[in-house]
């Protein structure tokens, strides 16, 4: 007990200032919440004043807006006329055609009726009246016009190249070197379908040939779907081509009423293959039986001609066949479509005795 109430040695005095630092120290540190209560009241002022100063700024803006509501619709018509460019880039405008060019469609609804073959010889009927041709071939995936043409073993580049830009106009245009007159072949792609191309592609490349050409033939696939679509979208006239059979003249009067939709008619009517000794036993159709059925003007009657099934096989056009009656009614057709008028062809055979009797009977009548 006495041992805890002795005084303090120098012992103890050298060791106070061991403890008297501790001590000393706490003062200092106890100013450091208060530091940072201010600093928390500072920045909890500070973001009073900004969220204020934010309020009062949309205040602000929400009074001009409501002061100046002309300034905001005058703004508007500035944003659409941006978008206006937009409808002004269009190539295919048919104003960018050349005047004076003659784009023809040949179509009949139906297969099998003649179209190729009658694109190919009024291209050469064409070409052999002076005038600059460019056939087209629009049968996507099937194309038989450059076989018919005898220019199957010169393509390189075909209509397809052309519209996905592989290939310029001047180089998938093939030109058939028998003739001296500018005749050309643009041919279909095999390897792709109908969709490749749009109808607007049509009408922008007939519009690029205009520069080239007097006449555009296009020779439009069967059907009336989108190959047909495509054919027709350029055309300035359309040539109807059927044979004097039931299930083709109707297919013609279906082709006849969609072309009239699309405010391409009135068509012209081409009567192929015609058989005079089946017309006079009753068993085909006569020219004035079509006619009457499908109302529409007739542009040819091609009599049916074994040298035609020929020339084809061989790549020959029958026009370029001076013996040949085939041939012969397609130089016709082009004469009339420059205008010219031309009398049909008798149909019949008149190089019998028979024949000539009765033609020299008539000339001594007239006499």
């Amino acid at each position: 007990m006495m041992t805890d109430n002795k005084p303090p040695t120098k012992a103890d005095a050298d060791a106070k200032p061991d403890v008297a630092p501790a001590k000393a120290a706490a003062p200092a540190t106890t100013p450091e919440p208060a530091a940072k209560d201010e600093k928390k009241t500072g920045t909890a002022k500070s973001a009073t004043v900004k969220a204020e100063e934010t309020v009062a700024g949309k205040d602000k803006v929400k009074e001009e807006a409501k002061a100046e509501p002309a300034k905001s619709d005058e703004a508007r018509p500035e944003k659409k006329a941006e978008a206006k460019p937009a409808a002004a880039k269009i190539e295919v405008s048919p104003a960018t055609k050349k005047a004076g060019t003659r784009t023809l469609t040949i179509t009949s609804g139906k297969g099998g009726v003649g179209k190729t073959t009658a694109t190919a010889n009024l291209g050469v009927a064409l070409a052999k009246l002076g005038k600059r041709v460019v056939c087209i071939d629009a049968d996507i995936g099937l194309r038989n016009l450059d076989v018919v043409m005898g220019l199957e073993n010169r393509i390189v580049y075909d209509l397809v190249d052309v519209v996905e830009g592989r290939s310029r106009l001047r180089q998938a245009m093939i030109k058939d070197k028998r003739l001296p007159e500018e005749l050309y072949l643009i041919p279909a792609a095999q390897t792709r379908d109908k969709t490749a191309i749009s109808p607007s592609d049509m009408v922008r490349i007939c519009n690029e040939l205009s520069d080239m050409a007097d006449y555009i033939l296009i020779d439009s696939p069967a059907g009336i779907e989108r190959g047909f679509r495509n054919a027709v979208a350029p055309a300035d006239e359309v040539i109807i081509v059927t044979n004097p059979e039931v299930a083709a003249v109707r297919d013609a009067d279906r082709i006849i009423g969609l072309i009239e939709a699309e405010q391409k008619g009135p068509g012209q009517l081409i009567l192929n293959r015609m058989k005079p000794e089946m017309i006079k036993r009753g068993d085909m159709l006569t020219a004035e039986d079509v006619i009457d059925i499908l109302a529409v003007k007739l542009l040819g009657v091609i009599p049916e001609d074994e040298n035609v099934i020929i020339s084809t096989n061989r790549g020959t056009p029958v026009s370029l066949d001076d013996k040949s009656k085939a041939g012969q009614a397609f130089k016709n057709i082009a004469q009339r479509l420059e205008g010219k008028k031309v009398p049909f062809m008798p149909l019949e055979d008149d190089s019998g005795f028979l024949q000539k009797l009765s033609r020299l009977m008539r000339a001594a009548e007239k006499d």
